[in-house]
């Protein structure tokens, strides 16, 4: 039974942090040890509301704003990655996305499930040979008198082995670039669509991680998301957003990293030890305020394509940073298998990667920055 939403931010952490205490951190190791989050979990994040996070009422969605969003998403995170990514990407880049750009059928028929938990979505852009260059896509759609037919191959695609919904993106015609990028709502269990493999990973273990297959993938018209050709403008206003929910995930990687330093170090030790305690709080920091500026812009309304970017990018690092840190600090006992410190670090170094590299958010920013008008402050 569905709990009643909170009212602000600050109670969505307060609920989320009591769940990440009571039902992730005492199997968080175990999460990543045997790759699998519960479904006993995925039950409460559904009891809770946090699968609805963002998604109206009137579509069973518990509501709350960006911010209450990336509060949960931090809390949940900083027990285990690998949970709070799998409700990142089941928000950011599947209900939303199917919010925007869906018909009320569509919505009717798939926005509700997900927003209840009874299902949990999944993002089919990546293939083996185009990652974040979308324009590169070599599955392919063809439309038919009944509907369109899919083929292809998507690779790194989290949330796939549960998904009960899973956005896919193909092209009509590699030469019309993103031209001929459609998205399609593709429910697993269409003849043709399968889970090739589900990938092993050095870190966010837990979180799964497949190749999708799709051989003459039948679908009706319905399934269609936006116009045909609208595929780019749909994965990158959810990457956008998904970028936000990801600063998050990191964000509270490395505050369960600073917190393991912090409970590490003792006054009178080493100073070197003392200044890596104090550049990872300014680094914690930054990022901190960098998340909540790109929530707070969202919310308002803004264009926050910078504000995703920086703080995704911003976040991502400091995870590294703090994660790679903390493990100096604990010592041998910090590389050992099993010690947090060690499976902070292996799942902090995933965040640079997904979501946009680091690169790619280097050259939105760069792109949006250059050139610039004299008299105009880009900040």
């Amino acid at each position: 039974m569905r709990s009643d939403p909170p009212a602000n931010a600050q109670g969505w952490r307060e609920r989320a942090r009591a769940f990440a205490l009571r039902s992730v951190d005492p199997v968080a190791e175990a999460i990543d040890r045997e790759d699998r989050v519960p479904e006993e979990i995925v039950r409460g994040l559904a009891e809770e509301g946090f699968l609805g996070l963002g998604i109206p009422p009137a579509w069973d969605g518990t509501g709350a704003d960006t911010r209450s969003t990336v509060a949960v998403l931090e809390e949940l995170s900083r027990a285990s990655a690998a949970v709070g990514v799998l409700v990142a990407v089941h928000l950011s880049v599947c209900a939303a996305p199917i919010l925007t750009w869906g018909t009320d059928g569509q919505r009717e028929q798939f926005l509700r499930t997900l927003a209840r938990g009874e299902r949990i979505g999944a993002f089919g852009l990546t293939e083996p040979n185009a990652g974040s260059d979308t324009a590169s896509l070599a599955t392919r759609y063809v439309r038919e008198a009944d509907g369109f037919r899919l083929n292809g191959t998507k690779t790194f695609i989290s949330n796939a082995v549960s998904a009960g919904v899973v956005l896919i993106f193909a092209t009509s015609d590699p030469t019309r670039g993103h031209k001929g990028i459609s998205a399609f709502i593709v429910p697993p269990g269409t003849p043709g669509f399968s889970v090739a493999q589900r990938l092993d990973k050095l870190g966010l273990r837990g979180s799964e991680t497949t190749e999708l297959v799709l051989t003459d993938v039948r679908l009706p018209p319905s399934s269609l998301l936006g116009a045909e050709g609208d595929g780019l403008r749909v994965a990158l206003g959810a990457l956008q957003g998904g970028r936000v929910g990801i600063a998050s995930c990191a964000l509270g990687v490395a505050e369960a990293a600073f917190a393991e330093m912090l409970g590490a170090v003792r006054a009178d030790d080493a100073e070197w030890k003392r200044t890596i305690l104090a550049r990872s709080y300014a680094d914690l920091c930054s990022a901190r305020a960098l998340v909540a500026r790109a929530a707070e812009a969202k919310d308002a309304g803004a264009d926050y394509v910078n504000d995703a970017s920086v703080a995704k990018l911003v976040a991502s690092r400091a995870a590294v940073q703090i994660a790679g840190a903390g493990v100096d600090v604990a010592g041998p006992r910090g590389v050992r298998s099993g010690a947090a410190a060690e499976r902070l670090l292996r799942d902090a170094r995933v965040f640079p990667i997904v979501e946009g590299t680091t690169e790619i958010q280097e050259l939105i920013l760069a792109r949006s920055l250059l050139p610039n008008p004299p008299g105009r402050n880009p900040l």
